[in-house]
């Protein structure tokens, strides 16, 4: 394989510039995570600890190996919408590792509106399961949850994708053979009692653990029984009684360590189906992205540069490297994996996009999976564009993406824009794991062009006579709407993706990603290769 040698001027003015840009929006960053972790309710968490529980991260920690990785999903889901109350959506979700096992592991934070799920909160659960589905791992329910937000009921309640397909799923994977299971600490009422209730096995908190349809207020009004919530669904009663819990704990840490108990019994074996290396670092440092990555996206930097810091000891396998050249495409390993490359250096032609599908045809054949690093201002387009077929050579490469069977992952690294963010592996594509820089933008267009579509539409329509005040006006609202809109932490907010990562974190989360990837069987179908 073929190093890449870096041609990175670290002297250089614009180097520093960026690096000084990228340090803000990290700071950024981890002020939001930090704030979405632990601020604005404090006395929440006190009542809590007081009640002998743990924060949800807090038995996340104790649940996992010890030095072993977290890889957290949409902690900023839910962010500055609900007035900024509702963090990481009340929920903690990721895959973490316990007895070598990979697990999906989903934890209710009671000390956000109850644990209460909004709409958010629905997806980023569902989400979780998804990942779980795709790559067949277990479930472990860290349960301690007030069931829907009524106020958003008709958004969480009645729809496909609402509140009912969680159990939907829970159903599904256990009969795929995929362990579900269930730790109560808290209240687990209404709908969320379903969660402890279909999972195949079940741990229950004494003395804060409660598992009820109805909770005692319901009972009162629906039948007119007074009853109290340790009798009517108490960890006690539903381990000796009605046999909804299968063990009885007296603490969290010991809930936590049966847990881990029974997932040591798994039974599942760890089979990597990957040809894996010995992981090598680098020959460059990863933080110096930071000054690689322009801090103006009309500023363009070559990918391969990005990839040098990514992939074990620089080494990359390029192909095609003098054709399509917008597009690079090539083979190697991150942290001993195999992984195929995608980055963009530009807009996506014709030949870019037909090379592009071609790299992608040979590592589905060989079984190695797909990373897409998304900086695309999009097809291009225009007279000669047209004229040479981009419409037909574009729908190859978003074809072969769509159809590859091999893992695919993407993280955007800069500008995603319009049809490019579709050929690059964009969420509609439904990649296994879909990450963003606190850089980056997914958007239509740019809100230049954007702005400039909507304006001109405006001054040429025949049904409206606008004044300039009006046109100024609309210009000034069509350029909001686009920044906002297309602003990270707006996409993030609506889980568009599965968390912003800081650069420097790009290569630890795709190995993780790479080596629960390993753990499947390569699927049966297609491995021909058609040369476009």
């Amino acid at each position: 394989m073929s190093k890449i040698v870096s041609k990175v001027n670290k002297n250089a003015e614009s180097y520093q510039t960026n690096v000084e840009f990228h340090n803000g929006l990290v700071d950024i960053l981890r002020g939001r995570i930090h704030e979405a972790v632990h601020g604005g309710r404090d006395h929440l968490i006190e009542r809590h600890r007081k009640r002998g529980k743990l924060l949800p991260r807090e038995r996340i920690d104790l649940l996992v190996d010890a030095c072993t990785p977290f890889l957290e999903f949409s902690s900023l889901a839910a962010y500055d919408q609900y007035g900024g109350r509702v963090h990481s959506a009340g929920i903690v979700t990721g895959i973490g590792i316990i007895h070598g096992v990979h697990c999906v592991i989903v934890a209710n934070d009671s000390t956000i509106k109850g644990g209460a799920y909004y709409p958010e909160t629905v997806k980023k659960h569902i989400r979780a399961q998804e990942i779980a589905e795709q790559n067949q791992l277990p479930c472990i329910y860290l349960v301690d949850c007030g069931g829907a937000y009524l106020h958003e009921w008709d958004r969480v309640f009645p729809d496909r994708d609402h509140f009912g397909n969680i159990f939907f799923r829970q159903c599904n994977m256990s009969s795929q053979g995929l362990p579900q299971l269930a730790a109560v600490f808290g209240v687990s009422t209404a709908g969320a009692a379903y969660i402890p209730a279909l999972s195949d096995e079940v741990i229950m908190v004494r003395g804060n653990a409660t598992v009820h349809l109805g909770g005692p207020s319901i009972v009162k009004v629906a039948i007119n029984e007074d009853i109290g919530a340790e009798e009517l669904g108490g960890a006690e009663m539903h381990t000796t009684h009605s046999g909804v819990s299968d063990y009885l704990a007296e603490t969290e840490q010991e809930a936590i360590a049966r847990m881990r108990d029974i997932v040591s019994n798994l039974n599942r074996p760890q089979t990597t189906y990957q040809r894996v290396q010995e992981p090598q670092e680098p020959l460059y440092a990863m933080e110096e992205i930071k000054g690689i990555v322009s801090s103006d996206f009309s500023q363009p930097y070559d990918i391969r540069e990005v990839i040098a810091r990514l992939v074990d000891t620089s080494d990359f396998q390029e192909f095609k490297p003098q054709w399509g050249t917008s597009l690079i495409c090539g083979t190697a390993h991150i942290q001993g994996y195999p992984v195929g490359i995608l980055g963009n250096n530009g807009p996506l032609f014709s030949d870019a996009s037909v090379k592009g599908a071609h790299f992608i045809e040979l590592c589905e054949q060989r079984n190695i999976p797909l990373l897409f690093l998304q900086n695309v201002p999009g097809f291009m387009v225009g007279k000669a564009a047209e004229q040479g077929g981009i419409a037909k050579h574009s729908a190859k490469l978003v074809y072969a993406m769509s159809c590859a069977k091999v893992p695919r992952f993407t993280v955007v690294v800069g500008g995603s824009y319009g049809a490019g963010n579709y050929g690059m592996c964009g969420r509609g594509f439904r990649p296994n794991m879909m990450f963003a820089w606190p850089n980056s933008v997914v958007a239509t267009m740019s809100p230049d062009i954007g702005t400039n579509v909507v304006m001109e539409l405006a001054r040429t329509s025949i049904s409206k006579k606008a004044t300039p005040e009006a046109l100024e006006q609309l210009e000034k609202d069509t350029r909001k709407l686009y920044a906002e809109k297309s602003d990270p932490y707006f996409a993030t907010s609506r889980i568009w993706d599965d968390g912003i990562i800081e650069p420097e974190q790009t290569r630890d989360v795709i190995a993780l990603c790479l080596a629960v990837a390993a753990t499947q069987p390569p699927e049966e179908g297609r491995s021909y290769v058609y040369r476009m």
